[in-house]
């Protein structure tokens, strides 16, 4: 064969293996997807999985089975998907904690930034200040100055070291200089329980789970964590409203694949979860889960879990946390 023929050949090659790569892409899917999730069943991440494997299903006729992989504040569930093939068909639903674990544990399986591929960020979910109504503060900066005259006297839960209820507290403590004391619980159900009780003083509890106790008068409203109101309680204050510029903790949801997935299978992920969303029930379903639409692009997704890592990062430092 003669060099000008195999120069010639040469493209007519790289087409035909390409070809099946990208015959792939435009099938897809043509089998179950799989949404893995690290967190027990029944939880915040198993609806939020379930609610978009809903509209696959419905989109594409494939069933989504959603995966339940508990432990270690999703890591187990996260390296599992990140050893995955990279074809579209596992996928990771991660949370607040997928940006935290990286500075507070000292050795994961997997590289958050090098073995994902961001797909979308769909919803974002509130963190509320809450305090038991017998504790003399109706405003945040009246539970301040009571915590600056007696710091031991203000104890806050959380729903377990690392959380977002913990991180939370800590940057609350972190903006306003005080060292309040924190109680780890084993799940949120018990901390807001000894909230309600009167055992603890405060809370950072998830927006959606302390309305029914705030509307019953159970427990006494200061201000919510996200930047801007909540639209499920618009008459509750931003803690920077309150006096603490620039606080900001919420509950965040989205999709990642294996790093190495096809971009046109990530894109037509995106757009069906963007598609789907913008459908009435979807969006009645995230008022009832007291969740805010949101809509990142594998991009901005892509910057959103960096500047989470290093905000939460200095959080954890400042904190002295670290989980072996």
């Amino acid at each position: 064969m003669t060099t000008g023929r195999r120069l010639l050949l040469t493209p007519v090659l790289v087409l035909a293996l390409l070809a099946p790569s990208a015959g792939a892409a435009q099938q897809y899917p043509v089998k179950p997807i799989r949404i893995v999730v690290g967190f027990a069943p029944g939880g915040p991440t198993d609806i939020y999985a379930r609610l978009i494997g809903q509209k696959f299903t419905a989109a594409w006729g494939q069933p989504v089975i959603v995966d339940a992989r508990p432990g270690a504040s999703g890591t187990i569930g996260a390296d599992l998907v990140a050893k995955s093939a990279p074809d579209g068909y596992t996928l990771f639903l991660p949370s607040f904690s997928l940006a935290v674990n990286p500075s507070l544990y000292s050795k994961l399986p997997y590289d958050l930034l090098r073995d994902f591929a961001p797909v979308a960020m769909y919803a974002s979910v509130g963190h509320i200040l809450v305090v038991h109504p017998s504790l003399p503060a109706r405003s945040v900066k009246e539970l301040l100055a009571l915590a600056r005259k007696r710091p031991d006297g203000v104890i806050y839960a959380s729903a377990g070291n690392g959380t977002a209820s913990h991180l939370a507290g800590e940057l609350f403590n972190m903006m306003t200089g005080l060292k309040l004391t924190h109680i780890p619980y084993k799940g949120m159900a018990p901390a807001q329980t000894d909230t309600i009780g009167g055992q603890v003083s405060m809370l950072f509890d998830s927006l959606s789970t302390s309305l029914p106790a705030i509307r019953s008068g159970r427990l006494r409203p200061l201000a919510v964590t996200t930047l801007n109101r909540q639209s499920s309680a618009p008459e509750i204050q931003t803690l920077a409203e309150s006096g603490l510029p620039g606080f900001e903790l919420g509950a965040w949801y989205g999709l990642l694949a294996p790093t190495g997935t096809p971009q046109d299978i990530i894109q037509r992920l995106y757009a069906e979860v963007t598609k789907g969303l913008r459908e009435p029930d979807a969006r009645e379903r995230l008022k009832v889960l007291g969740a805010e639409p949101v809509d990142k692009n594998p991009r901005a997704f892509g910057e959103h879990l960096r500047a989470e890592m290093v905000k939460w990062a200095k959080v954890v430092k400042a904190a002295g946390l670290k989980v072996e």
